[in-house]
């Protein structure tokens, strides 16, 4: 199999596109000369403005994109050379920082987290972009019930089958909860589950405010925990906890 080369003069990209192929172990060839290119390389990783400089038909200038990792994604897209999938699986493992998985065809394609359950929706759509398929299906676990309905209320729209999965069966060893969450979502992703059609109730428990509430006591050191009303909107989405503390500052 191709890899992926990287020239660029631009040190801070070439930092940060090494930074991110070494944490995803993805293989990769650094380019002192964009003269001969070696055979081996199948795409190369590059900048805007050094874009026009390369003689090759697979270029991605890193620096377009929003992220880097949305980048390499593409360039990983280009290395297995398919344009169109038969079944795209996404797995979702819900929490206040979800982590989100996506299969194509039995391939990992890419796992990762998310800042807030609202944002799952819009790495879905991005991965819907980079890996067209037939059929589509995102299967979410079963657990952090507020969480996870906020995230299937957020994917409702977007008229693709949702399943609600087991959790029990995605236990991950990993020792950082980041990892855990994505390797989780990994797992999630190939397990069969229960259709959902339609959008879930919020309605958050006395335990879930208590938590959110005690948390906001240890963000403000002990001075005060917000009100149960305030409380019931950070769990809604409607305020993140930090704004919730600002807001009840004042």
């Amino acid at each position: 199999m191709k890899t992926i080369g990287i020239y660029t003069k631009d040190f801070s990209l070439y930092h940060d596109l090494i930074n991110v192929l070494k944490k995803r172990k993805i293989p990769y060839v650094s380019l002192a000369s964009i003269k001969n290119i070696p055979n081996k390389i199948g795409v190369v990783l590059t900048s805007n403005n050094e874009i026009h400089d390369i003689k090759l038909s697979k270029i991605i200038a890193a620096d377009a994109y929003d992220t880097i990792d949305h980048a390499v994604d593409l360039a990983v897209q280009m290395l297995v050379g398919k344009e169109l999938y038969s079944k795209l699986y996404i797995g979702v493992d819900p929490g206040e920082k979800p982590g989100v998985a996506v299969f194509g065809d039995g391939i990992l394609l890419k796992k990762t987290n998310v800042k807030k359950p609202e944002d799952v929706q819009k790495i879905v759509k991005r991965f819907l972009k980079e890996f067209p398929a037939n059929e589509v299906l995102i299967r979410i676990g079963n657990g952090s019930i507020i969480e996870r309905n906020r995230i299937i209320n957020s994917l409702i729209d977007l008229e693709i089958s949702i399943e609600i999965v087991d959790e029990n069966k995605t236990t991950s060893h990993k020792t950082v909860r980041s990892e855990r969450d994505s390797e989780s979502a990994a797992t999630i992703a190939l397990i069969s589950g229960g259709k959902i059609q339609t959008r879930l109730p919020l309605e958050p428990t006395k335990g879930e405010i208590k938590k959110i509430q005690e948390k906001s006591r240890k963000m403000t050191s002990g001075n005060f925990s917000i009100s149960e009303k305030t409380a019931r909107k950070v769990l809604n989405g409607e305020l993140s906890l930090e704004e919730a503390v600002e807001l009840e500052k004042k």
